[in-house]
């Protein structure tokens, strides 16, 4: 006899798609983990095979005979525009896995994993940066998210380039001295920022190499470098301010609630940048509750979709303890 899942969740990010099937109950009962999503670059009708191939490993590995889902909740990378939401919504209505859909931007998934209620703001702090906050009567806070045409500053890809630009300006004297001269170059065993700039202009590091330069970064500022400490101390300023202007537009600034940080960055707990974000957010915000996510995207992913079909708390405990 065959079961009704209540919820298809998704979680989809660049790299990665995770689903997971969940039962009435809270109950996972399957999950599989796929190729990542990007619509800018494949298209939408393809980044959405690449979802359906994951989806239907997750049926085939779900030990229940599964005849239908009642709620599909996804949490997508590129869905950064409302009108990208909706396009991306018909795109997974046509397919029919579930009566009803709802696409977020994926940073709504790593919110709702890292708070009991729909209730809170994140700021996630990956290749790019982004912030958005929920209540739960609906209301939502949310940026562009799209680069610096939409005023976004930093994240590990922004905090590489910056890095770069300093360097290079410190080595042929149009800049203030900086360690980084020494240590972004010696990354990739080089012995000037010349080469680096070369090595890189060429193709002979690959431009997906960039990213590693962002750990180099934070060492150098650790070592007490004022440069590399200043992009740092930025990037806090950043955080607090996205945090602050969503807790805001939700009447939440004075507030007891959660600001929940994500994103590689941001989990990598970096001492100096922790603790301005922790005195910066006091100002603002003084009964802020800062809180680094732990636990899988695809969890928020599934807890908003129990959100939307009104199970039982005990259904979100039992989800919850599935991933603890």
């Amino acid at each position: 006899m065959g079961v009704n899942a209540s919820v298809l969740a998704i979680d989809a990010g660049n790299s990665k798609t995770d689903v997971a099937l969940i039962g009435e109950n809270g109950s996972v009962l399957s999950t599989a983990r796929g190729g990542g999503f990007q619509p800018p670059v494949v298209g939408v009708e393809r980044s959405v095979d690449i979802l359906a191939a994951v989806v239907g490993q997750a049926l085939a590995l779900c030990e229940e005979d599964v005849t239908g889902v009642t709620h599909v909740s996804a949490c997508l990378a590129n869905a950064d525009l409302p009108v990208e939401e909706a396009e991306l919504t018909q795109a997974l209505l046509r397919r029919g896995w579930g009566g009803t859909v709802e696409v977020r931007n994926d940073t709504f998934a790593i919110l709702r994993a890292g708070v009991d209620e729909p209730r809170g703001v994140a700021v996630v702090c990956g290749a790019g940066i982004n912030c958005v906050g929920m209540v739960p009567d609906g209301r939502t806070a949310r940026f562009p998210a799209i680069g610096r045409i939409s005023g976004d500053w930093g994240g590990g890809s922004g905090l590489a380039d910056e890095a770069l630009w300093f360097a290079a300006r410190a080595e042929d004297g149009r800049g203030e001295p900086t360690e980084l001269v020494r240590t972004l170059p010696g990354h990739f065993g080089l012995g000037s920022m010349y080469e680096l700039i070369e090595a890189l202009h060429r193709g002979l590091i690959p431009d997906g190499r960039r990213h590693e330069l962002t750990p180099v970064l934070f060492t150098t500022s650790a070592a007490g470098d004022p440069v590399a400490g200043a992009l740092v101390d930025r990037l806090a300023d950043e955080v607090v301010a996205m945090a602050s202007v969503a807790l805001g537009r939700l009447g939440l600034l004075a507030q007891e609630v959660p600001v929940v940080l994500g994103g590689s960055v941001l989990a990598a707990r970096h001492p100096r940048l922790d603790g301005r974000i922790a005195k910066l957010l006091s100002e603002r915000a003084p009964k802020a509750v800062v809180r680094v996510v732990a636990q899988p995207p695809v969890l928020g992913a599934a807890l908003l979709g129990l959100d939307r079909v009104g199970a039982a708390p005990q259904a979100h405990g039992r989800l919850r303890s599935h991933y603890a």
